[in-house]
């Protein structure tokens, strides 16, 4: 087992609390070890969250509630009714708002002194030094890959910790990721998983407990880590399985031979979720994400025209009770990567449009008959952004 780690606080001490807020967080002060001191550094913490989704939901109350300063929230999407069981922060007078401006209401209504940003976008390799930049910490609450290694790279080269959440189906994983004090979330993941090998929240599923549990470990070890109280998560990842009612420990260490990280890269690509750029000049005119996907409007434009075309869905059962497009021919994933050449000889000769939610698993069946010689190409954003660009009436979830 990994020897406790205890660093020097975080922040340093804001100014002294005025009366109202002394009474506020009196119950926190009488804490061993804690006080008024630990309470100022909290006040001047500044924490950035990435996701306002269930783990988003659970965190950001509890920053708000503990006292947190400053709280910025970035996040992309907005609020659909399959987020209400647990993502609690939001309620059915958000549906359809930005989930940042439901969370900054929430934290508001919590302590109107607390000092809120909102960044309504995608963490990108692009935005992510700016966005970072004026934070003394990430929490990262994130529900894909490529965002998860794009958050560890930025926060390793700006010297910001990370406490990092995960959660899937009964259980979830949090752990403590700081370069400049001790392991980081790539010494534990030197590669992400193979693409469609780990389903997400919206495929699998998640307990809207778990993330209730996850979420308040992270906020937990991000007070740690401000106020240097405790025994902090270097090193060793909490794994709890809600089915069980258990937790256990593992251990890890830094990788002494991993590449040192120097820039932020195509985080898309580096888990195998965007196609790899054509080596050969003549091809690379001519092969773009256009050549694998279609957007919702051209897929609407042709079917409009009377364009012959299978449409190959490749979710769930369940998925398609709540949504499909009409004519669509119903696949699961997993029987398409199982019998991929079973699959394409039961196809016509159509052009084949490949669909899914959001379209990751889409990729991964366009992958896997193109290795089996069928070629196809993926509605780019899935049900999801024909439901947002094209059909507001198909039920989105």
């Amino acid at each position: 087992m990994a020897s406790p780690v205890r660093p020097h606080p975080l922040v340093e001490p804001g100014p002294a609390l005025p009366s109202a807020l002394r009474a506020r967080y009196s119950r926190t002060e009488i804490l061993p070890g804690f006080g008024e001191i630990a309470q100022r550094r909290l006040r001047a913490a500044r924490v950035l969250v990435v996701g306002a989704g269930g783990l988003g939901s659970a965190v950001l109350p509890l920053l708000a509630g503990a006292g947190f300063g400053t709280i910025g929230i970035v996040d992309d999407d907005s609020v659909e009714v399959s987020n209400l069981p647990r993502q609690t922060i939001h309620g059915e007078r958000d549906l359809g708002r930005p989930k940042t401006a439901s969370a900054a209401d929430t934290i508001r209504a919590i302590d109107a002194g607390i000092a809120v940003r909102v960044f309504p976008e995608r963490l990108t390799s692009a935005n992510a030094e700016a966005i970072l930049s004026g934070f003394d910490l990430v929490l990262d609450g994130s529900d894909n890959f490529p965002t998860r290694y794009l958050v560890d790279d930025a926060a390793l080269l700006a010297g910001l910790p990370v406490v990092w959440g995960a959660v899937h189906r009964f259980g979830g994983q949090v752990g403590l990721s700081w370069a400049g004090q001790g392991p980081h979330y790539r010494d534990l993941f030197p590669q992400p998983p193979e693409p469609g090998t780990v389903p997400s929240c919206a495929e699998a599923g998640v307990l809207p407990s778990v993330c209730g549990v996850i979420g308040s470990l992270m906020a937990s070890e991000a007070i740690k880590v401000v106020t240097g109280e405790g025994d902090l998560l270097l090193g060793r990842v909490v794994v709890h399985d809600g089915l069980r009612g258990t937790f256990r420990e593992l251990a890890y260490a830094s990788d002494p031979a991993a590449e040192p990280i120097t820039e932020l890269i195509d985080y898309d690509l580096f888990c195998g979720l965007a196609p790899a750029p054509d080596a050969s000049a003549a091809s690379a005119a001519s092969t773009s994400a256009a050549a694998v996907s279609i957007s919702p409007a051209e897929l609407a434009s042709r079917l409009a025209a009377g364009r012959p075309h299978t449409l190959l869905d490749v979710r769930e059962p369940w998925e398609a009770d709540i949504a499909a497009l009409p004519g669509s021919l119903l696949v699961p994933l997993d029987v398409v990567v199982r019998d991929a050449a079973g699959v394409a000889e039961r196809l016509s000769d159509d052009p084949i449009v490949i669909i899914c939610h959001h379209g990751v698993r889409a990729e991964t069946a366009r992958r896997a008959l193109a290795a089996a010689g069928t070629s196809g190409v993926v509605l780019a954003g899935g049900l999801d952004a024909w439901s947002r660009d094209v059909d507001p009436t198909l039920p989105r979830y």
